[in-house]
Formats: structure tokens, sequence, C-alpha cells
């Protein structure tokens, strides 16, 4: 049986900002995605993504004490299966090559791009085939 198009997408949050997270959080509840946890430091995001396993992360470049490469990396190693869309204020392009050879799917503008977030996270928690 399989499962229906539109099964609630589980979204873990990884920022710095506590807004920024609110408001992220807001803006899926809209789309009827849920949010599974979120965490502000590298050790506390790699922590609560294994142990959430989110099919998306929403991963900022800077994040306290480190930074979402961290994240990346260890998540993808871990679980590749899990995946990445990073929303960053950091969003020149040397930080776009780096993290999507990293495995990310998609690479955001937060302060251009912030009404993309939802539809690039539903099409990031599409299988790849």
């Amino acid at each position: 049986m399989s499962m229906p198009a539109d099964r609630s997408v589980r979204v873990f949050l990884a920022d710095d900002s506590l807004a920024i997270r609110q408001r992220v959080a807001g803006l899926l509840a809209e789309r009827a995605m849920s949010v599974v946890g979120e965490a502000a430091t590298p050790q506390d995001s790699i922590q609560g993504i294994l142990a959430a396993r989110p099919d998306v992360v929403v991963l900022d470049v800077q994040l306290e004490g480190g930074t979402g490469l961290q994240v990346l990396r260890a998540v993808r190693r871990a679980q590749p299966a899990i995946a990445f869309v990073v929303f960053s204020n950091s969003a020149t392009a040397p930080y776009r090559k780096r993290y999507l050879g990293e495995g990310a799917r998609r690479f955001l503008d937060k302060t251009s791009e912030f009404d993309q977030l939802a539809l690039a996270v539903a099409d990031a928690s599409a299988p790849v085939h």
C-alpha cells in the first residue's frame, strides 16, 4: 500500500535564531508539515536530528558555536536519506557551492527567498530516484 502524497512532512529546524525558528515553524504548520525538533548549536542539532529522524532539516549556515556544515556532514554520514534545505543570510556563491556539494538539496536566502521555503521543504522530502 503506498503512502498518501499529502502525508505530513517531518522537519527539524537547525538555526541559532529562536525568532527564525518560530517563523519557519509557523510557515510549515500552514502547509501541514510538522516540526519534530529544533536546536541552535551544531551538537544539539546533530543529536536531535539523529534522534528524531526527520524527512527534512532546515539548516542555517551560522549556528551557535559552529556551522551548519558540521551538522550536514555528520548527519549525511549517519543518515544519508535525511534531506537538507539550507536557509541562510550567508547566501554567497562559495557557501551555496560548498553546501550543495556536501549534499544539501536546496540553498535559499533568508532575505529574498523566505516565501520559497515551504515548497523547497516539500520538494526535498520527496524520495530521490
